[in-house]
């Protein structure tokens, strides 16, 4: 810039000394064109307590050993600057995008070892003390001064974040920032002071921070401030002496609660004598108090007297300590049952939907002032362990509002249900729908452990629904119903349509009606088509280490001397075991029984990708 942003700001403390000066300097009674009575003292500009109302310029930002103090001795002060700040950074953040669970269990450990959060919520607090604060991003082997790029972090270089409040700073208000964007006009670069734990003397380059304000200023006050913010303890600071004063005044007439008087004969005359006389009298009020005892016994002279009188100091102080309250959590947008830990007595609203407001309010805050840093950071960590940071990648905030274990079931068990329902009718596929209960966990804790390889294993082809009046729907028991799931063999998916110990129903080639309770899950392998135009048949055994595939051949009824279609047996130790569980299911009429053939898993996938039917060998 080709004006020095030293001089502006200058020239703008000059400007607001002078108004103020003539502020304080006005003497002179102003009429206006409006309403006014002067014998009635009405109206504005009339000379009434109201009409010399004014508000006066107090930066004690500026005062830095005050707002130290304030934080170290008030309690108050200390809950309004920490509070925030702890809310802020006390739940975490959960990571977005495709990466790997083990992944993010490496950055978020890595996150806790470099203290990374420790250090967020100092840079908050100094923030809201001070008015600013810089998060340094600790980059081993890199110039300060230069710009900061993530893709130049190379493994192990990230060892955390170093704070700096704004006085542990200059900004190069000579030298400010003209690329467009959220930090135009902001300061370049950054000098440490002397005073710094480390880097005194270094100049930093302002992609190498995040910068945090306390309260944001307009244009012409931020620069009689070097371009920060100021305390949120300026706006608070009569409040606060209002409330502090109020309850400090009630804890001192807990020792006053009521009067005592001492009449004196010639008391007046021994004080204007002094000397023995007035010194004797002292010696006697102090000896008598003194010997007052818990039973009441007060030792005097028989010509004084001495009087109690009950006082009324506490009627009515607890509304005003409790309005004084209200102020200051209206001024610091905290609600009362968090600023005071509790909701005090005779009001009305302080519980759980302030709280959730509250929550939102810090939610809004933290996506608007530590979004962008903190991805930033963990984008830094994941380059410093070498993990590639996915497309997409993102943070969410944990949110503050957490559900009770009651609470929690019954999202579950809605949101499960819902799941269920959707993929029961073909509206979403096996993959969609582990994806939406692993999701769901975040929230509820339900469904956690499903991996990463489970919903890879799943079908990402939508099931069509059973048809109404199947077998397996409607009434009967238990057994009579088929269990329909899908499972995953070598890459197909297979869906059974009865489960072992269901029955199996239907009409035969002939008509004939059929009823047979099924000893091992049958169900057929998706996208094949068999020799009857329909997916190849299946059975499924308890080995998926078996080597090879058996088919049989079946026969058609009523005489059983045509062939009919292939029954496969996936996961068989032998065609020995198939043929077992093939009479087993086929007891009734072991005349479907025509010829068996056995091969590779490899030989019958081909076979079953390429050929309409496994082929009949002679």
């Amino acid at each position: 810039m080709t004006k020095s942003i030293k001089r502006v700001a200058n020239a703008a403390q000059k400007q607001d000394a002078k108004i103020r000066k003539l502020q304080q300097d006005a003497a002179v009674e102003r009429t206006l064109d409006s309403l006014q009575n002067f014998t009635a003292a009405l109206g504005y500009g009339t000379d009434t307590l109201l009409s010399k109302g004014s508000y006066g310029f107090n930066p004690i930002t500026r005062v830095r050993t005050l707002l130290e103090w304030i934080h170290r001795g008030s309690w108050l002060g200390g809950v309004a600057i920490d509070l925030v700040a702890d809310d802020m950074t006390r739940a975490g953040i959960e990571l977005k995008g495709d990466i790997e669970p083990t992944d993010v269990e490496e950055i978020q450990e890595a996150a806790t070892y470099y203290g990374v959060w420790n250090q967020i919520n100092d840079a908050i607090k100094w923030s809201r003390l001070y008015g600013g604060s810089l998060g340094l991003l600790l980059i081993d082997g890199q110039n300060l001064q230069t710009p900061f790029r993530i893709d130049t972090v190379g493994k192990d270089q990230f060892k955390g974040i170093m704070v700096l409040d704004r006085w542990m700073v200059e900004p190069t208000l000579q030298d400010l920032i003209t690329e467009m964007g959220p930090n135009l006009g902001l300061p370049k670069a950054y000098r440490v002071t002397a005073q710094a734990p480390a880097f005194s003397g270094k100049t930093i380059h302002y992609s190498r921070v995040f910068r945090l304000e306390g309260i944001h200023l307009p244009y012409w006050q931020a620069l009689m401030e070097n371009l920060w913010g100021i305390s949120i303890i300026e706006r608070l600071y009569d409040r606060m002496i209002s409330f502090d004063s109020a309850t400090m005044g009630a804890a001192q007439l807990a020792y006053k609660s009521y009067l005592r008087t001492y009449k004196i004969k010639n008391f007046r005359e021994i004080v204007g004598a002094g000397g023995p006389a007035l010194a004797g009298l002292v010696k006697q009020v102090n000896f008598m108090r003194q010997t007052q005892t818990n039973e009441g016994i007060t030792l005097l002279d028989d010509e004084d007297t001495f009087e109690t009188h009950e006082t009324s100091a506490f009627s009515g102080l607890s509304d005003v300590i409790l309005q004084l309250g209200q102020q200051l959590a209206g001024a610091l947008q905290i609600p009362l049952v968090r600023l005071f830990g509790q909701s005090p007595a005779g009001l009305n609203s302080t519980g759980e939907s302030d709280l959730r407001t509250y929550y939102d309010g810090i939610n809004q805050q933290q996506n608007r002032y530590l979004k962008d840093p903190v991805t930033k950071i963990y984008r830094c960590i994941a380059q410093s362990l070498g993990k590639a940071v996915p497309e997409g990648f993102s943070i969410d905030f944990s949110p503050l509002w957490q559900l009770t274990h009651e609470q929690k079931s019954n999202v579950a068990k809605s949101t499960t249900e819902a799941v269920l329902s959707a993929q029961g009718a073909g509206l979403v596929s096996d993959q969609v729908a582990l994806r939406e209960l692993k999701q769901s966990s975040e929230i509820t804790g339900v469904w956690s452990n499903i991996s990463t390889e489970d919903i890879e294993a799943a079908s990402d082809v939508p099931a069509p629904p059973i048809p109404e009046g199947a077998p397996g729907e409607g009434g009967g028991s238990t057994e009579d119903r088929a269990l329909h799931k899908r499972l995953k063999w070598h890459g197909f998916d297979v869906s059974i349509e009865n489960a072992a110990g269901t029955y199996r129903e239907g009409l035969d080639n002939d008509g004939t009606p059929f009823r047979v309770k099924m000893r091992h899950d049958y169900g057929y392998l998706r996208r094949t088509e068999g020799a009857d135009g329909e997916q190849l048949d299946v059975f499924v055994g308890k080995h998926p280490d078996a080597k090879h595939v058996h088919v049989i051949h079946t026969m058609k009824a009523p005489d059983f001397k045509e062939y009919d279609e292939d029954k496969c047996f996936l996961d068989f130790e032998s065609p020995h075991h198939a043929m077992q569980a093939f009479f087993a299911n086929y007891g009734d009429r072991p005349q479907h029984y025509g010829s068996i053939e056995s091969m590779d898993v490899e030989q019958f996938i081909e076979k079953a990708l390429k050929a309409k039917a496994i082929p009949v060998t002679a």
